[in-house]
């Protein structure tokens, strides 16, 4: 983070060291890079443990990682800044844009599903990781954006459009391929590419010059590893990964195959520095990619209850969790926190009443996206 300058806290370097180390030791990861940003100023940076532990390359604050998830916020802004300049509207029909993406419900009526809805996960889409083993995203062969190198996009919303919606759009939240599909629609609406979309509205404003659909510097990027005993397996080919939720696929060299599509979902490789300047602007007032108006809508519960009866105290906003109620939650952090997380083993939070952004990148899956890790940075930060 070479914009910000350091501010010194021993306290919380003490604390979050030894949250790191203790992680790394007892095997449960594999390598970290956490950055902590106070009021606008770096008040915490830690490279720890290995890169590619099989190559003896050690962790660096600029190890470029598979973002997974940590791609949402990012395609958010992209497609929200197209509405700012009145090319897209967040309540248009989808199929103003994807004629043939029509899914339908069990009964099969085809209802009308918004871009709004496809950004909240209400659209009644879901991820294949969270089908049964035998429900019909496995049968038709949908990917999650991880998986299925050489997959072209308009075959895989084709499969996606295939399968039949959980719930009529607006009437439940369910985590989804969504943000896929506005990929797509960014496309259709630009003439563009998802990549140079992306690039020419969020990353080249921010320099966020490591952060893209593609691999920057390959002798940066950390090896990839699944959860195991007695310590972390390296993920080889496709790698079936038991989370909390469901069986995630991985197949960590796709970006290898060009012909893989940019899943707007989960595609894009970067730096832990570059994904803090995006927060540090998400805290911010948005510039030089957002309007300040349009970051409070994001930062604005839209759907409420149904999120809580899977993450009590949490609504959803645009491109991420937006914590409502912290004793509901058990968390220290204030109401108003923005939270997410990416499959590859990645955690952050912003919390902008505390003027606070942290960033958590590990290249384990899952240690480093639920339970005691990002559990313990979250409240070693808080003291």
């Amino acid at each position: 983070m070479h914009q910000l300058a350091i501010r010194p806290d021993p306290g919380l370097a003490t604390r979050l060291d030894r949250v790191i180390e203790q992680a790394i030791a007892e095997h449960r990861m594999v390598g970290a890079v956490v950055l902590v940003a106070c009021e606008g100023t770096l008040a915490f940076t830690r490279a720890a443990g290995m890169a590619d532990r099989e190559a003896g390359l050690p962790m660096r604050e600029d190890t470029i990682f598979r973002l997974a998830s940590l791609t949402k916020p990012i395609v958010t802004a992209a497609m929200l800044r197209l509405v700012e300049e009145g090319r897209l509207g967040l309540d248009q029909a989808v199929t103003e844009w994807l004629p043939d993406f029509r899914p339908a419900l069990p009964d099969g009526t085809r209802p009308v599903i918004t871009l709004r809805q496809l950004l909240t996960h209400t659209s009644g889409l879901g991820y294949r990781f969270l089908d049964p083993e035998d429900g019909p995203y496995h049968q038709a062969g949908v990917s999650d954006g991880l998986d299925q190198p050489g997959l072209d996009l308009d075959e895989n919303l084709r499969r996606l459009a295939g399968c039949p919606l959980y719930f009529p759009p607006g009437q439940g939240w369910r985590y989804s391929l969504g943000i896929d599909v506005v990929g797509r629609v960014l496309e259709k609406a630009t003439g563009r590419d998802l990549p140079e979309i992306v690039a020419a509205l969020v990353t080249e404003p921010l320099a966020m010059t490591d952060t893209a659909f593609a691999v920057t510097d390959p002798e940066r990027l950390a090896a990839a590893y699944a959860d195991g005993m007695p310590a972390p397996a390296r993920m080889v080919g496709e790698t079936p990964v038991r989370s909390e939720e469901g069986v995630v696929r991985f197949t960590p060299d796709r970006h290898l195959d060009p012909a893989s599509f940019p899943s707007g979902g989960g595609g894009m490789i970067g730096t832990a520095g570059d994904f803090l300047r995006f927060l540090e602007t998400v805290r911010g007032d948005g510039a030089p990619i957002l309007r300040e108006t349009t970051l409070r809508t994001m930062q604005a519960v839209q759907v409420d209850a149904p999120v809580r009866a899977s993450r009590p105290g949490w609504g959803f906003g645009l491109g991420w969790a937006v914590l409502a109620d912290p004793v509901a939650a058990g968390s220290p952090q204030s109401p108003g926190t923005l939270h997410w997380g990416g499959a590859y083993g990645h955690s952050w939070f912003v919390d902008p009443a505390r003027a606070l952004s942290v960033v958590a990148l590990t290249n384990t899956a899952f240690a480093g996206v639920h339970g005691a890790f990002p559990t313990a940075l979250r409240d070693a930060v808080y003291g």
